[in-house]
């Protein structure tokens, strides 16, 4: 009867046997990486590779935007090289 007094909480439950300090936080820790290596299998399954026609069709969408942008970005540089100039000429400039 002693013992269980002694063992017990303010409450009267049993006080629960307690780990070490590093050893709860190595479970914990481990716990972590258990779950997050079966979250990235689960998101794995979900990867779908794609097929030949799409890859080309997507490679080609790219390489058109890349030509487009940079006919554009060259005519936009062109405008302000020519609006600078002639800023710099009326100044006095070159």
């Amino acid at each position: 009867m002693a013992t269980k007094a002694i063992m017990a909480n303010d409450d009267g439950q049993p006080k629960k046997r307690q780990m070490p300090k590093l050893f709860e936080n190595t479970v914990g820790t481990w716990n972590e990486f258990t779950r997050f290596l079966s979250d990235v299998r689960a998101e794995m399954r979900k990867v779908v590779t794609p097929s030949r026609r799409e890859v080309q069709a997507t490679t080609t969408v790219v390489l058109v935007a890349v030509f487009i942008f940079g006919f554009f970005f060259f005519l936009v540089d062109n405008i302000f090289k020519f609006g600078i100039d002639r800023l710099l000429h009326r100044l006095g400039g070159i």
